[in-house]
């Protein structure tokens, strides 16, 4: 029986390729990737990945590829005599497709039962408050980033993570900037866009803002998120109740 065990594993083991920990894998790559696959590869794989047939790229079963530098090469050269064509991506767009294809699985990992949605829902718009920073389907503020999609490209315990660690969990594209203008009015609100000379953001009052760098006395990049953690504010139960809530925005795709 033990044989038989480690022989089923050695075979799942392949088809899956080895695949390492989702962890392993940036938050940043996958939400990249996960935009890169709604733009070009959800009208044939479908939403979850499962519309070819013989090929789930949520359970990452794959025909011709089984390590993630095989997968990066088909994404790359698509397959002859298919309608899987050769992609032109950057080495920064690979790595997002990649990861985001090898993360699909972990996003509907949760125990059955576990969280009340609709309570979430309570939870996020009213003890929360969340609605007052983060906007969600058209409802909310803007000045926090959109979470209408949040649960396709994070899974259940990044989710809850966020909750109670808001800081530790930010990535670097959501940390908010003060900017100090040389008459010394000061600007705090999140990156939108940067470039050399200049940057893009939205403020405190929901405002889009472009500044010139060479017009600013000062420009600081902070680095504590201005979400307060909920592992005080809510109880465990709730904070189930909400990542529930969160696991069901999957965006109008």
């Amino acid at each position: 029986m033990v044989r038989k065990c480690c022989l089923a594993l050695a075979v799942i083991s392949s088809l899956v390729g080895n695949r390492p920990a989702s962890a392993q894998y940036s938050q940043a790559d996958v939400e990249a990737g996960y935009t890169l696959y709604n733009a070009n590869c959800i009208t044939c794989h479908g939403a979850n990945g499962d519309s070819i047939p013989g090929v789930n790229l949520r359970t990452n079963q794959f025909r011709r590829v089984a390590t993630d530098a095989e997968l990066n090469r088909l994404i790359q050269t698509g397959i002859p005599g298919t309608a899987m064509p050769p992609g032109r991506y950057t080495t920064a767009d690979l790595a997002g497709l990649v990861a985001y294809i090898r993360s699909m699985r972990d996003f509907d990992t949760i125990a059955p039962g576990r969280g009340d949605a609709v309570h979430g829902q309570t939870i996020f718009e009213e003890k929360g408050n969340c609605t007052s920073c983060h906007r969600v389907n058209r409802k909310g503020s803007r000045v926090a980033p959109d979470l209408s999609d949040i649960g396709a490209i994070r899974s259940p315990d990044a989710l809850r993570r966020s909750l109670m660690d808001p800081t530790g969990s930010m990535l670097p594209l959501n940390r908010y900037v003060r900017a100090v203008t040389r008459d010394g009015k000061v600007i705090t609100g999140r990156r939108l866009n940067e470039d050399t000379y200049t940057i893009q953001l939205i403020d405190t009052e929901e405002r889009l803002v472009s500044l010139v760098k060479s017009d600013l006395r000062e420009y600081v990049v902070l680095k504590t998120s201005a979400m307060p953690p909920y592992k005080e504010k809510l109880t465990s139960g709730e904070l189930d109740d909400v990542v529930a809530y969160l696991r069901t925005l999957k965006g109008a795709r």
